[in-house]
Formats: C-alpha cells, sequence, structure tokens
C-alpha cells in the first residue's frame, strides 16, 4: 500500500497541522507506516512537533524543505528572505518520502489559493504533486461557504477531494451550524466527512486517540479509491455495447478490456489506479501531456464565454485568432484556413478544393488525383480514395473513385540489388515520365511528408519531398502534403515540410493540433488556390462543403494554447536532447535476432519485426506477433500499438529522459519475450 493525501484549510488558523497529527496517529493505529512532508514553512514549529509526536525518522530538511522566519504568505515570506521555492525539488522530495511509507500526509500552507511565489498556488503544488486531498474546516458559522469554495476550486483543476475533516479549535459550546454544517456540506459538495477532531486540552497521542478513533472514519482513507466491481461493471458495458475501431471485435469479447479513467502527464490510470506509461500519445495526438494546467484552464475558460456557434454566416473570436496562428506559424505562402474535425476531412476537402480549382477557373480535363500506392491518409471514402493499404482499403474498392497510384519504395524492403537512397530517387524518375505524359489531367498529387506513418513509419532519404514539389510545380499539379500525423514537432521541426523548406498549395493538419484534448481539423490553402473560388454569387462556384462543428470554439481555444506551450516552453528545443537519447538507444535493439528494421525521425519510430532477418520473411498474419508485444508491454505498464509486425513509438513531446528510458527498456523486454516464443 503506497498512499498520499495532501492536506489543505478552508483558511489560516483552521488547525492543518493538529488535523495531521492526528490523522497520522489514526493511520498508525491502523498498522501503517506513516510519513509527513510540510513542503513550505512560514514561521512555528510544526514540522518539529510533528516530527516529534509521531516519532518520525526522517530528516526535518525531507518533512520541511522550505522554512521561512516570517509567518505571512509565503510569495512573501521568502522574496523577503531572498529564497525561490522550486516546485520540482518539493516533487522529488516527496517522491522519496512516499517510498519509505505506506502513508504520506502532506500539509500544506494555508488555503489552496495562497500564493507560494509569482504565478504558483497552493494549488498548483497539489495538481504536480497529483494527490487527493482532505479539507480541513471549521464547525462554525461561514464554513459551508469556505468549503464549498475550497471544493469547488480543487475540483476545477481535475483533482480529488478523497473528505473534509471538521476540527473544533475552540471550547465553545456546539450550536445549530456545528450540528448541521456537516450534512449541509456532504449533500451540496458531494464528499465524504470524516469526522470532527474535538477540542482538547491534553493532545498526548494517548489521549488523541481515545478522543477520536470513534468521531473520525479512517477507513474512508484506507479503502482503495477505485472500485473492481465498477471495472467489471463497464468491461461487461463495454463488450456489450461499444464497438471499438480497427478491432477484431470476436476477439476484443474475449479479453479483459483496460478501462481508462484518469490521466496524469505522460501515464494514463485505469479504473484501479494502475498507471500506463502513454508510448503512443493517445494515438499520436498528445503533444504536451495530459492535463496540462494551461490547455486545461484555456478550455474551462472558454466554456464559460462560449462552447459553440455555427461558422455558416458567422465567425466566432477562437477560430478567427487560431487562423490567424496558424498562417503565422506554417510554411510561409499558405494563407487562409478551412476548419473540420479530423485529419481524414481535412484531406477530403484538400481534394474537393483541388478537383474544384481546375473547374471553376476553366481546366476542366484536370480530374484525377494522384497519390502514393502504399499511402494512407484516412478513412472516409474521400480519403480512403487516395490510400492504397490493402488491409484499411481492398473492401471499399467499389465504392471510391480511380486514381493515379504512384509505386514508391519501402527502402527496407527495396528489390535485390536496390540500395538505400538510390532507389527512392529512381522511383521520382518515374514519377516525372508520368507528369510528363499526364500532368494535363492531373488536378493534385498527394503526399505524407518524409514519414509515411500507417504504411509502418516509412522514412524517405532527404531531398525526395523537395524534388517531388519541384515536378509538381514544373508540370503544374497541385501539391497536397498530409501533415496530420508528421505535424506540431513530431520530426523535430513544427512541421515536416520545414526539413525541406517546402511550401505546399495545400496542407492538412490534425491529431496534435488541440495538443491531444479535442477534435479539430485545418486545410490550409494559398492565396491561389482561394482565388480560384471567389466568383460573383450567381456562379455558385462557391466551396460547398461544411460541419456542424466547423470552427468550434472550444477545439480552437485549446488549439491557442496548444501553439502557445510550445513558445513559452520552447517545446521544439527541449526535444533535441531528447531525440539524441532516442536514437542511441534505439541502436540496442538490433541486438535482437527479429529486429529487421528500426526508422526514427524525431518522435516518430517505427520497429519492424521479421521472422527471418537476412530473408526479411514476415511474420505471418495470424501470429499477431505485433499485437502480443503489445499487449506483453501492458502488462508491464506501457502502452503501444502495432501497426501489423511493425511496433509505434510515438510518444508525448513532453516525455522525459527517464520515461523515454522507460519505453525503450519495456519496448525491448516485450519484444525479446514474445519474439523468442514465436516459432
Amino acid at each position: 500500500m503506497k498512499k498520499g493525501f495532501f492536506i489543505t484549510g478552508t483558511d489560516t488558523g483552521i488547525g492543518k497541522t493538529m488535523a495531521t497529527y492526528v490523522l497520522g496517529l489514526l493511520l498508525k493505529a491502523k498498522g501503517c507506516d506513516v510519513g509527513v512532508m510540510k513542503p513550505v514553512q512560514c514561521g512555528g514549529d510544526d514540522s518539529v512537533f510533528l516530527k516529534k509526536n509521531l516519532e518520525l525518522e526522517d530528516d526535518i530538511k525531507e518533512i520541511n524543505p522550505y522554512f521561512a522566519r516570517t509567518p505571512v504568505s509565503p510569495h512573501i515570506a521568502f522574496s523577503k528572505e531572498n529564497k525561490r521555492i522550486n516546485e520540482k525539488e518539493i516533487c522529488a522530495g516527496y517522491e522519496k518520502l512516499k517510498a519509505k511509507h505506506d502513508v504520506l500526509l502532506v500539509e500544506g500552507a494555508g488555503g489552496v489559493m495562497v500564493p507560494l511565489k509569482n504565478n504558483y498556488l497552493v494549488l498548483d503544488l497539489i495538481r504536480d504533486l497529483d494527490l487527493e486531498v482532505i479539507i480541513i474546516s471549521r464547525l462554525g458559522l461561514g464554513s459551508i461557504n469556505h468549503t464549498l469554495l475550497t471544493i469547488n476550486q480543487i475540483r476545477e483543476v481535475g483533482l480529488n477531494v478523497r473528505g473534509v475533516l471538521f476540527n473544533q479549535c475552540t471550547e465553545e459550546k456546539s450550536g445549530v451550524p456545528e450540528k448541521t454544517n456537516p450534512d449541509v456540506i456532504q449533500q451540496f459538495g458531494k464528499v465524504p466527512i470524516l469526522g470532527a477532531i474535538p477540542f482538547m486540552r491534553n493532545i498526548t497521542s494517548k489521549v488523541v486517540l481515545q478522543q477520536c478513533r470513534a468521531k473520525i472514519d479512517i477507513s474512508k482513507l484506507l479503502k482503495s479509491s477505485s472500485s473492481k466491481n465498477q471495472t467489471r461493471k463497464l468491461q461487461a458495458w463495454d463488450k456489450k455495447y461499444v464497438w471499438h475501431p480497427f478491432t477484431q471485435m470476436k476477439d476484443w469479447v474475449k479479453e479483459e478490456p483496460l478501462v481508462v479513467d484518469e490521466a496524469k502527464g505522460c501515464y494514463l490510470m485505469d479504473t484501479q489506479g494502475k498507471r500506463y506509461l502513454d508510448g503512443v500519445s493517445s494515438l499520436w495526438v498528445n503533444v504536451h501531456g495530459h492535463r496540462h494546467p494551461q490547455l486545461d484552464r484555456a478550455v474551462k475558460d472558454q466554456i464559460n464565454r462560449l462552447s459553440h456557434s455555427t461558422l455558416l454566416g458567422l465567425s466566432n473570436t477562437p477560430a478567427v485568432e487560431l487562423a490567424k496562428k496558424l498562417v503565422e506559424i506554417t510554411p510561409r505562402g499558405l494563407d487562409k484556413v478551412f476548419y473540420s474535425d479530423n485529419g481524414s476531412t481535412s484531406v477530403e476537402i484538400a481534394v474537393k478544393m483541388a478537383y474544384q480549382y481546375w473547374q471553376n477557373i476553366g481546366r476542366k480535363k484536370k480530374k484525377n488525383i494522384a497519390h502514393l500506392a502504399n499511402s494512407y491518409h484516412g478513412d472516409t471514402l474521400g480519403s480512403v480514395s487516395v490510400g492504397g493499404i490493402d488491409l484499411f482499403h481492398k473492401v471499399y474498392r467499389n465504392l471510391i473513385f480511380k486514381t493515379i497510384k504512384i509505386d514508391f519504395p519501402d527502402c527496407y524492403r527495396a528489390p535485390k540489388g536496390k540500395t538505400y537512397p538510390d532507389y527512392a530517387f529512381e522511383s521520382l524518375k518515374r514519377f516525372e515520365q508520368l507528369l510528363k505524359r499526364r500532368h494535363a489531367t492531373m488536378a493534385a498529387f498527394v503526399v505524407e511528408p518524409i514519414v509515411q506513418g500507417a504504411a509502418g513509419m516509412i522514412m524517405w532519404p532527404k531531398g525526395v519531398l523537395k524534388e517531388m514539389h519541384r515536378l509538381c510545380k514544373k508540370y503544374d499539379v497541385i501539391f497536397i502534403v498530409d501533415e496530420v500525423a508528421t505535424g506540431f514537432g513530431r520530426t523535430g521541426k513544427m512541421f515536416a515540410c520545414e526539413h525541406e523548406a517546402v511550401v505546399p498549395d495545400i496542407l492538412c493538419l490534425a491529431k496534435g493540433l488541440t495538443g491531444g484534448y479535442l477534435p479539430l481539423a485545418a486545410t490550409l490553402v494559398s492565396q491561389k488556390i482561394f482565388d480560384g473560388f471567389c466568383f460573383d454569387y450567381t456562379s455558385q462556384k462557391a466551396f460547398f462543403h461544411g460541419h456542424t462543428y466547423t470552427g468550434n470554439p472550444l477545439a480552437c481555444a485549446a488549439a491557442l494554447a496548444n501553439l502557445e506551450i510550445f513558445q513559452k516552453e520552447q517545446t521544439l528545443k527541449r526535444m533535441r536532447p531528447k531525440i539524441k537519447f532516442l536514437q542511441k538507444g534505439l541502436k540496442r535493439f538490433y541486438d535482437l535476432p527479429h529486429i529487421g528494421d528500426v526508422r526514427q525521425r524525431g518522435f516518430m519510430v517505427g520497429i519492424e519485426l521479421v521472422q527471418n532477418r537476412h530473408t526479411k520473411a514476415p511474420y505471418p498474419w495470424e501470429e499477431k506477433v505485433g499485437a502480443r508485444v503489445c499487449q506483453e508491454a501492458k502488462r508491464h505498464g506501457v502502452i503501444l500499438r502495432p501497426l501489423g509486425n511493425v511496433i509505434v513509438l510515438m510518444p508525448p513531446l513532453s516525455m522525459t529522459l527517464k520515461q523515454l528510458d522507460m519505453l525503450l527498456r519495456e519496448t525491448y523486454s516485450a519484444i525479446q519475450k514474445v519474439t523468442m516464443n514465436t516459432h
């Protein structure tokens, strides 16, 4: 059992230290090894009192790492002494103390809205420590208002109130408020009431235990906040009612689904409280980690103003501001933004725009759309039409429109005698020959830049994207770049196009656009493309396409916050050493005999598993080797997702070196275990 609770009060002088002492004694009486921490203390001897009376062996500097002499608000007290509180040091100290004890009680300074330093409140510290909260309140007049406000503020940032404990600080007789307030707070706050500490002149451990055992229900803290019965119920309902994407449901109903209930940083938590490292950014969308305070706040603030308003005939503030920001940060020459809700729709919009552009300006022969033969651009019928992966698309061949497929190599599986990177450039020569013959009827060419994600993390040699762009420009073919997967830092730059200074005619964005918070996509176009739709009203040449939630204000607010975090936290700069760490760590995978190829660009990684390294023979589909590797990793606390026999690593950009090390270590171990037991 390892538990931690943060003890805060509705205001100053509420008796938090006394409450910490009482809870510590009661927990010790239940057989728990209890530790305490008072990270920040201004004046007094609370930490010394707790160490002495709870008979703690921990050093006082561990219990109280930050002490100021003046009993005022911490941000003033520490400023006067030219000291600065470092929340990362507090979190590290907490982890060390937690490892020593069954239960660690962390006592705050004042209430949750007390500043510890500029722009950092006690509430922010609770969030960084990711603790459930025990609120200490007085019984008298005013406690309802103060307690309910504290409960609401804590919940506002996604934290859980484990219970309210009342403290009778004076010897006054109980009146109506003292007798009725707990029930009112429980009713309106919907929180457990842990009990009440009676007024005591003698606070020896023996007296405290005698006075408090019957008045405080300590068992409410020892019980798990998650329920096995609830998990089983959710798993049963999932199997009965939910149809999962890209999933053979006949197999699914035989398994025990992992039901995610919470998330924090780079971790997901299931309904039993077990943590899992999010190795694929929740399908390539999470950027700065889950529950980032700035993203949370942006969405909540926007809810308080406007949750949705159509863009048909109206506009809204976040949609306008985001469009301006996207034009500013994308390759120069992309001037207009068209919103939708996912990667598939952003590509479908691009294809429709390219086709209609030529029709609008009178070049009606230019109707054909070209794409790579092994491409993937989404799952709507329009985006399936420009896809070429049989596993996903062949069943729909009779529903989709005809396209021009361009053969382009997976250089790992190049024909015998062909080598990387020459084989890729040979393919470009064949592409130019095709353009010479068919450019008069070719409207557009759609491509994923530098990394083909769903095709198995296929990486292109340097110069391929630039040459594709040059050829399309030369032969007057609209160049559509699908950066749904590669955009927003995944390749080490904000957009993959930037690696080769390419400015497409149309750019498709989604996934990481909102930092992994809400569905939103954007299709950006050049002024030239936009002008091809600007005619008299009677011409009926407008772009007749739209979605109900186009430009949704909540999603746009999240996207704006996401882009602000990139700048504020210098996300791309901080990725550089982590990319090198990944690169170095991935070399070790070649020690495993069934690793055929390891491909990496930035935070996009594909590890290809093969039955025979020398012949490059793949594992048979029915052996489900990739899926089994991911199941094995999950058992050890890491979430992965395969593309057939390719194991994909696509961590959030915020993942630390320590977490990346765990990701590599557990992935290696899972591959080793599964491939050694597969014949």
